[in-house]
């Protein structure tokens, strides 16, 4: 009888899942410039169908946990930099002329809608940031010098993030609870009650709140408009460079100005649906 033999020591089983995964990841990298055929092939083997399914292959087969990790450390600074400028500047100086008494009322709410933008915005950033670096930092192999890199840049976002992470609104939060808000709320509420006594007031009520709903639509834009300028003047480039020098991590976050401006101009609209309506139902109502 032929006696049983054991592989020797040391040796790699090569029917494991994960050695057929790095030779088909290690074959599509050297062939994907090269010879695009030998590339498709091996995408139909990996099961990609489409754009996106080569991207998640790209992304996977990548051998490095950074890009470039020459530039990582000047473009990880670069970019804490422009958060920091734009935590400074991003609602600052706003002005409103043409409005004469009311411009300072006018210039202040607008800084308010850019202070929420530009700090949700911040946020955003920073935790992409952090878990990005988290990741790539636990994907690196030991001795790689991009891990210490990413884990000195992990430590810096973590201590960094309260700072950058601060209540969007600009507004004193004890405000928003207490007696002020309380006060603007009963006066609103007999203001109501008053507007339904005849037709006359009724339609001034109207009038009002179709101009308060334009004027806070002309807010909300307005605001829009200065924290994406400022955000996209400050930190765009920088976190573009970022992300690129990490490599195969898609895009950085970006604002939610685009979305608030919308909302802004489905506000413009209300004014008039509501104001004739309204008018219609004050003088129909007896």
């Amino acid at each position: 009888m032929a006696e049983e033999t054991t592989p020797p020591t040391g040796t790699v089983d090569k029917s494991l899942v994960l050695d057929d995964l790095d030779e088909k990841f290690e074959a599509f990298q050297a062939f994907r410039k090269s010879d695009s055929t030998v590339a498709e092939s091996i995408l139909d083997a990996l099961g990609a169908e489409d754009d996106v399914d080569r991207d998640i292959v790209l992304e996977l087969s990548a051998p490095r946990p950074l890009g470039h990790p020459d530039r990582f450390p000047h473009a990880h600074a670069l970019a804490v930099r422009a958060l920091e400028v734009l935590d400074r500047n991003g609602a600052r100086g706003v002005h409103v002329s043409g409005l004469g008494p009311l411009g300072p009322v006018a210039a202040y709410l607008i800084q308010q809608v850019a202070h929420f933008v530009v700090r949700s915005y911040q946020a955003s950033v920073v935790d992409a940031m952090l878990w990005l670096y988290a990741r790539r930092e636990a994907n690196a192999a030991l001795d790689d010098p991009a891990r210490r890199m990413l884990a000195r840049a992990r430590i810096h976002m973590v201590r960094l993030a309260p700072g950058f992470k601060r209540s969007p609104l600009g507004i004193p939060t004890f405000l928003l609870g207490g007696a002020v808000i309380s006060t603007l709320a009963q006066i609103l509420v007999t203001a109501a009650s008053s507007a339904l006594d005849s037709p006359w007031t009724r339609t001034v009520a109207t009038v009002a709140v179709g101009l308060l709903i334009a004027a806070a639509a002309w807010i909300i834009l307005r605001g829009a408009a200065v924290a994406r300028r400022r955000i996209r003047l400050t930190t765009g480039p920088p976190m573009e460079a970022l992300w690129e020098t990490i490599g195969r991590a898609g895009h950085p976050p970006t604002d939610q100005a685009r979305a608030i401006a919308f909302i802004a101009v489905i506000l413009t609209f209300i004014p008039w649906v509501l104001v004739p309506l309204g008018l219609a139902v004050a003088w129909l109502i007896d």
